[in-house]
């Protein structure tokens, strides 16, 4: 039986400065973050910053292990310090960047199902701004880079 095609809405902003302030302010932070990437074995830094329901802004990056693959992505570091730190907090927003920056910076597969479950556990979306040199792309809710999400019958 043929299903509907899956689609989603997304904005492209061809220049940051097409973003709004917050947005563009929340790129920023997660370029910082970049610098604190230790990634020795890819040589590809990524930073990850979230805007909070309070206010706050959270960054973390990407860490590298030897042993391959114990290493972690900057989301995925995030989002569990954060749940760890502030879980009465949501995310309202996260954005994505990367070293080197020529292409938009995503999430993997990883990430993405951890973005997912985040929203499912504050029951409210999160906004993810993946960010390139001087682009990027906006989708309103992180369920829409996974639309097959696993997910554990209870």
């Amino acid at each position: 039986m043929k299903k509907q095609l899956y689609t989603f809405d997304f904005w492209h902003a061809a220049s940051l400065e097409e973003l709004p302030d917050a947005d563009r302010q929340l790129v920023e932070q997660a370029r910082k973050a970049c610098a604190s990437a230790y990634a020795p074995y890819s040589g590809f830094r990524v930073g990850a910053a979230v805007r909070l329901s309070d206010g706050r802004v959270r960054t973390a990056s990407n860490q590298e292990s030897e042993v391959f693959p114990s290493g972690m992505c900057a989301e995925r570091s995030l989002l569990y310090a954060v749940q760890g730190e502030l879980p009465a907090v949501s995310v309202e927003a996260m954005a994505l960047a990367s070293e080197p920056a020529g292409e938009e910076c995503y999430p993997c597969g990883a990430c993405r199902q951890v973005l997912f479950d985040t929203e499912r556990r504050q029951n409210r979306p999160i906004r993810v701004i993946m960010s390139g040199a001087d682009s990027a792309t906006v989708v309103e809710r992180a369920q829409d880079l996974l639309p097959f999400t696993f997910r554990l019958e209870k």
